[in-house]
């Protein structure tokens, strides 16, 4: 009886576990993969698709007319970390800052996602208080796939709020187009191009009591001529980049070439005041990065122009290559506010590297500081004020990009007016048969039970 009786328990406890391990078997031993479920709409661009198209390219080009900085240098970084001896080593921010005008363009073959394989971008401006920068809702933005025939362009003018007393734009305008083609890839022209430009625009328009540098910065509201401005930009500038392929002597494959453009006359200090200082821009700074897949042919090219201040219609100096620096004093201020009320000015210089098959360079077109005194406590500048700000990256694969096996970049197909058949996902896991199963595995243990109690016991 003992032995009828373990038979029972046995039964029931085997066919309970071979009940419940029956999902995990039959999953193994035939359940497909899912494949990356396609769209329900023709004209939606699909999440992350192969593209089968020369490469791969990667390529990026951005452009900032002017960023400021007030008491740039500190406000401590914070970090997630939370360690103090960590945060003590971060570099630390300004008070606030702001850029004005900035152009980015961007292309990458291996992006998982599909639209991220050309991305434009163009804004006004950005804002940023003791290292918090809020998200602000005013810009232009296309990527493709699936391929963009046209640019977007419209004006870009914010609203009045209070970061008007730090940066005041006027007469905004964005041009964004990004390319990629389904089956070309690349071999569209252009693949990414970004521009945006301003009418006028006034910098530091009002700092706190005590600090107006000898009433120059009076604190009312911004002027169109930039009265009572620290920075006052009076005529147009544009900020352009750009990411296309181009021909490169004896090589038939492409490069892939990055650019920035920065259109900028000049920028005047103190403006409409008897300590007005100019700053004229002779020429067009332009930045280029050259990728043909060789680092020894891989080239990046710099434009530099000259730089001119003048005061009163007097040539003060020459800013260049060969004077990278130049102190301007400003007569007439507060000894005791301002160490003898110098203003520094300084060339941004020109960094490149080579990294594989990757060119990168960096360039800036000035720098401005409004040097503080000892007696105010902080060693530091008053105000930071950086102007044309350029990056650009190329990457090409070996050879350059053939675009003469690929299929040229084809129409857009007209939107299906019938609806397409809906394909069933693949099994996946065991989720599917996993409660119809569990119950088998459930009512076997049940019946083992059973039979455990219907069998006789034997009397001690």
């Amino acid at each position: 009886m003992r032995a009828v009786r373990r038979f029972g328990v046995c039964t029931a406890v085997s066919l309970a576990v071979a009940g419940l391990s029956l999902p995990a078997a039959f999953a193994q031993s035939t359940l497909p993969t899912t494949p990356i479920p396609s769209p329900v709409d023709p004209g939606q661009p699909p999440a992350s698709v192969p593209t089968p198209a020369p490469g791969p390219i990667v390529a990026d080009a951005g452009t900032l007319i002017g960023v400021v900085r007030i008491l740039p240098n500190t406000v401590p970084s914070g970090s997630v970390v939370g360690d103090p001896d960590f945060e003590e080593q971060l570099p630390k921010q300004a008070v606030a800052e702001a850029g004005m005008g900035r152009a980015v363009a961007q292309a990458n073959s291996t992006a998982f996602f599909a639209h991220e394989r050309a991305v434009a971008e163009a804004s006004p401006f950005g804002v940023a208080v003791l290292g918090k920068s809020p998200q602000l809702p005013v810009g232009l933005a296309q990527a493709a796939l699936p391929d963009r025939p046209e640019p977007i362009s419209s004006s870009m003018q914010p609203p009045s709020s209070p970061a008007d007393q730090l940066v005041k734009l006027s007469g905004l305008n964005g041009s964004v187009h990004a390319r990629w083609d389904k089956q070309a890839g690349p071999c569209v022209s252009p693949i990414a191009d970004a521009r945006y430009s301003m009418g006028s625009a006034s910098a530091v328009n009002a700092l706190p009591e005590g600090l107006s540098l000898g009433g120059l910065l009076d604190g009312g509201k911004p002027t169109e001529n930039g009265t009572g401005s620290l920075l006052h930009v009076p005529d147009t500038a544009q900020a352009h980049s750009g990411v296309e392929l181009v021909d490169v002597p004896g090589q038939v494959g492409k490069a892939v070439q990055a650019s920035s453009d920065l259109q900028l006359a000049g920028v005047r200090l103190f403006a409409d005041t008897p300590q007005e200082i100019r700053v004229d821009v002779v020429g067009a700074p332009r930045l280029t990065a050259t990728a043909t897949g060789d680092p020894a042919t891989s080239t990046v090219d710099y434009e530099a122009p000259v730089l001119r201040v003048s005061r009163g219609g007097e040539e003060l100096g020459v800013l260049d290559a060969a004077n990278p620096a130049l102190d301007v004093p400003v007569p007439g201020l507060d000894q005791r506010v301002l160490d003898a009320g110098v203003l520094r000015l300084s060339v941004g210089e020109l960094k490149q590297d080579v990294v594989g098959t990757e060119v990168r360079a960096a360039a800036r077109l000035f720098d401005l500081q409004v040097l503080r005194g000892h007696a105010v406590g902080l060693p530091t500048s008053l105000v930071q004020a950086s102007f044309g700000e350029q990056i650009v990256r190329a990457g090409a694969p070996g050879g350059g990009v053939d675009c003469t096996t690929a299929p040229a970049p084809a129409a857009a197909a007209p939107a299906a007016t019938h609806p397409q058949a809906v394909q069933p996902l693949a099994l996946t896991s065991s989720g599917y048969y996993a409660v119809p199963l569990f119950w088998t595995g459930a009512g076997l243990l049940l019946l083992g039970s059973i039979i455990v109690a219907a069998l006789p016991r034997r009397r001690t």
